[in-house]
């Protein structure tokens, strides 16, 4: 028992270290996001407003959790989406009030997101407990790190004191979300422009191991791969064909865990049992490097994951990732996803803290 509290405590002081010499050297800056806020967050923001915050978003995340098992991948995905346009200030929350499309939920890569009412759910009780205080953004990435952990997932500090946009960024996110069909050469760009290098990405896309995908994302890998009108190559016979069983036309999602841990492609009993696992498991078995070991059998779900493969430098982490136990990419994915967390942050006395997560304040 020493010895495993004496390795989390490492972990957790490298991981405070290291955000804390990034926040206070500099801001992360995003395309876009020149003008805002070089103010540090800092862990004790909400003592005096707010101090049971934390509580509240971990209680309203256990049962959540409890109620719809996908949601960790959910705010995984849209804390992602957020923050990887204009920020980390819950822009990709705002609803298109005025019917227009101008907003970055009714971008075309941002239309199948999920988990917003999970996110409004959680602001409603902490705006009774502390009403007027805490922000959307916030919110936002404390909700995203309690469904990781609740997946089973490694635990990350976050900061805390981001303040809402404003504003939203439809073009920007109809532009720079990575595509599900990308090439390295792309993905690797646009991490690059939010501060990533290549083994931080390969860190970040491991989330993938978590959650459904949606069969829209992976068909045309299947029958119509860059307008060919063949399947795409590089899959593998028996795995193309495993594929087309799980995404017939009719079919909406695919999931995740069903080409891992065994080598082998996973009988529906086992995928019955994983998708029962429960969601307060210490050890949740969806949550470890499998995704890397699927990649390294050329068995990726999505042409983009596949990719991390075709490049060197990422090939290279996607290897240490896979041939670990799994500690080396739970310990990496943690330090990225607290870093993802702070980028082109709003604080000070830029944006606002919203009263509804979904709109502007009057």
């Amino acid at each position: 028992m020493f010895s495993k509290n004496w390795a989390f405590m490492a972990v957790f002081s490298f991981l405070v270290v290291c955000l804390v010499t990034t926040m206070t050297a500099q801001a992360e800056i995003v395309p876009g996001s020149a003008s805002r806020s070089r103010m540090p967050l800092r862990y004790d923001y909400y003592d005096e407003k707010c101090e049971d915050l934390e509580d509240i978003v971990w209680s309203k995340m256990k049962r959540i959790v409890q109620l719809h098992r996908n949601a960790p991948a959910q705010l995984l995905r849209l804390v992602f989406h957020d923050c990887f346009i204009g920020g980390c200030d819950a822009s990709i929350l705002l609803a298109d009030s005025n019917k227009n499309r101008t907003v970055e939920r009714e971008a075309i890569p941002n239309r199948t997101l999920k988990g917003f009412n999970f996110i409004d759910t959680i602001k409603d009780e902490i705006e009774e407990a502390c009403p007027g205080v805490v922000s959307c953004s916030d919110i936002l990435v404390l909700a995203a790190r309690d469904g990781i952990v609740l997946a089973g997932g490694p635990y990350y500090p976050v900061l805390t004191g981001r303040r809402d946009s404003k504003e939203s960024f439809f073009d920007e996110a109809m532009s720079e979300i990575p595509r599900p069909n990308g090439n390295i050469s792309e993905i690797l760009r646009l991490f690059s422009l939010r501060g990533f290098d290549e083994r931080e990405t390969v860190a970040l896309l491991g989330g993938h191991n978590i959650g459904r995908i949606g069969c829209e994302f992976i068909r045309l890998r299947l029958s119509n791969f860059m307008g060919t009108g063949l399947p795409d190559p590089t899959v593998p016979p028996d795995f193309l064909e495993e594929l087309k069983r799980k995404c017939p036309e009719n079919n909406s999602t695919i999931n995740n865990m069903f080409n891992e841990h065994t080598g082998r492609d996973l009988s529906e009993s086992a995928l019955s049992y994983f998708q029962e696992v429960s969601a307060f498991s210490s050890v949740v078995a969806s949550f470890d490097n499998h995704y890397y070991k699927t990649l390294m059998r050329g068995r990726g779900l999505l042409f983009a994951d596949q990719q991390l493969m075709a490049n060197e430098k990422t090939a290279a982490a996607v290897t240490d990732y896979a041939y670990d136990d799994g500690t080396i990419f739970r310990t990496e994915f943690a330090h990225a996803m607290a870093k993802l967390s702070n980028i082109g942050v709003l604080t000070g006395s830029k944006g606002e803290v919203r009263h509804s997560c979904s709109h502007l304040n009057f």
